[in-house]
């Protein structure tokens, strides 16, 4: 059995510090393998050794400091057949059911009216739809025309490679408690997207939230539900549905369906040589969640993070799905991950360690540049 251990991060600060298991001196999201042998790379190609001990954490970054969602964009008040539209030209490119978009956008709306220095965006609703039911779909359900599941959903366990088993009474497609159900005013049907919509928007804007800063954001998406890879989950998606937005024909480049693939790995293990559970590992190092991230979206890379450095065009500034590298050009490359957007990355930090979303640039990183592996 894994153990797991969330920490939490100095105080006053949106902060996730991730920890070595030997505590360094920060704290964070921590996954404490078993002992045993790891599971290495194809024997072909043989990862070199991680750095160890603080010399890990200084050189690559080990912090999350989350941002908003970028603006995305906003449907606007001018009927449901308006509404309807801006949900159909979604739908396809960023996954969601068109009667999910619509229940996430009157969410928004109705807050943009009710509390205006909230600045709740759909995207913030769409990625709490994501990690708590993928929109209404978990178990073979759906949306009914009217909003309401098709088959009503008590507690839901989050799922993805890694999964997290339901510990609290929830209920419907947002997977609200009772209890904040009845502080959003309880008037209408939990397992109806729009009603449900609305109450969680409440529930995030409760207590004089700014959603727009980062700190306010990821406040409020811990308040939401008391669980490390939720919030990790609808940091990741909601900041992929806001860039989708604004870029819907981009939606099946293979740098989109590889960011998708390895935001769908948060939370299993680092294991040093792993090429993730398909290729009998329980996780992945750093160039193996790339490489596989890449092998879905149907675009080789070689296999360790140095090659693939050397092997792919570089580019100036990073955009989705790009890599990210640490080290020196002119020795090794040490480390890799997959950029998602707004200062953020995908990676398996090192041993003891989940993947999970970091911030991709520090004081004390050893940052080497950025390449683009596909458009």
């Amino acid at each position: 059995m894994r153990f797991r251990s969330w920490g939490r991060a100095a105080a006053g600060r949106a902060l996730i510090a991730l920890i070595l298991v030997a505590a360094v001196g920060t704290c964070g999201w921590l996954l404490v393998e078993p002992p045993g042998e790891q599971v290495r790379a194809a024997a072909d190609v043989v990862p070199p050794e991680p750095p160890s001990g603080n010399a890990a954490l200084a050189s690559a970054p080990t912090v999350l400091e989350p941002n908003a969602p970028v603006q995305a964009q906003a449907p606007q008040e001018q009927g449901r057949s308006e509404l309807e539209k801006w949900a159909a030209g979604l739908s396809g490119p960023l996954d969601i059911p068109e009667r999910a978009l619509i229940g996430y956008a009157t969410g928004e709306l109705t807050l943009r009216e009710e509390d205006p220095g909230c600045h709740l965006s759909w995207v913030t609703l769409a990625g709490i739809g994501k990690a708590s039911t993928n929109h209404g779909r978990f178990g073979g359900g759906s949306l009914a025309a009217d909003g309401t599941l098709t088959k009503a959903l008590g507690a839901v366990p989050l799922t993805g490679a890694a999964g997290e088993a339901a510990t609290e009474s929830r209920g419907g497609p947002m997977q609200l408690t009772q209890a904040e159900w009845q502080r959003a005013g309880g008037r209408g049907d939990i397992q109806d997207i729009d009603d449900a919509s609305v109450a969680a928007g409440r529930t995030l804007c409760a207590g004089n939230t700014d959603l727009q800063s980062g700190q306010g954001w990821w406040k409020a998406i811990e308040h939401y539900r008391d669980s490390d890879l939720f919030r990790q989950q609808a940091l990741g998606n909601a900041q992929l549905y806001a860039q989708l937005s604004l870029d819907p024909a981009s939606a099946s480049a293979p740098s989109v369906r590889a960011t998708r693939f390895a935001l769908d790995q948060l939370g299993l293990p680092y294991v040093w040589g792993g090429n993730g559970p398909d290729a009998g590992a329980a996780g992945f190092d750093c160039s193996g969640l790339t490489k596989a991230a890449y092998d879905a979206a149907g675009v080789n890379l070689l296999r360790t993070a140095d090659m693939q450095f050397r092997s792919t065009p570089a580019v100036a500034e990073p955009k989705m799905g790009d890599l990210v590298f640490y080290g020196n050009p002119a020795t090794r490359i040490h480390h890799v991950g997959l950029y998602l957007g707004n200062g953020l990355m995908i990676n398996a930090p090192t041993q003891g360690m989940a993947i999970q979303i970091a911030t991709y640039r520090t004081r004390t990183d050893d940052y080497a540049g950025a390449s683009r592996p596909a458009a």
